[in-house]
């Protein structure tokens, strides 16, 4: 029986995310993410509201899209998997803690609108700005700026 280890999000980035580099140039990035639960408690009639806190990572081109389409506060699907890390502190003190891997993010359109600008993509091992790297300017960029002494139609 082989387990699956996915997981599917929403909730609003509480922080920008942080991109960097690995030495070898691999993009990274980290954000935390708030999901909110709110339901009735039947007894008392009364909303009741609980709110976990997740740190996402994201890898490679996603990690380079994130950071550059997420801001804080904004609302996001992440779909990805658990992941525990362990380590100690200067203390010497053993500290873990799960985060979410991201396999992809989605912002939600339920309360806000986006414009989606597609990536250059190439055949693999091309060079920079080749194989995701680069963003391509929509062509409703090129337009020439409405002019309010015009008609528009």
């Amino acid at each position: 029986m082989a387990l699956d280890n996915s997981v599917t999000v929403t909730g609003n980035a509480t922080r920008e995310p942080e991109l960097r580099f690995t030495p070898s140039g691999q993009a990274v990035a980290n954000f935390g993410l708030a999901v909110n639960r709110r339901w009735q408690n039947r007894q008392t009639q009364e909303w009741e509201e609980k709110v976990s806190f997740f740190d996402v990572t994201c890898w490679a081109q996603l990690a380079e899209n994130s950071a550059e389409s997420i801001a804080k506060g904004t609302r996001v699907t992440v779909t990805g998997r658990l992941d525990q890390r362990s380590w100690e502190n200067q203390e010497g003190e053993k500290r873990s803690k799960v985060e979410i891997v991201a396999d992809d993010i989605a912002v939600s359109l339920k309360w806000a609108t986006a414009e989606v600008l597609k990536n250059e993509r190439s055949a693999p091992g091309g060079g920079p700005n080749q194989g995701g790297g680069g963003y391509q300017q929509p062509a409703a960029a090129a337009a020439p700026a409405y002019n309010a002494d015009e008609e528009p139609f």
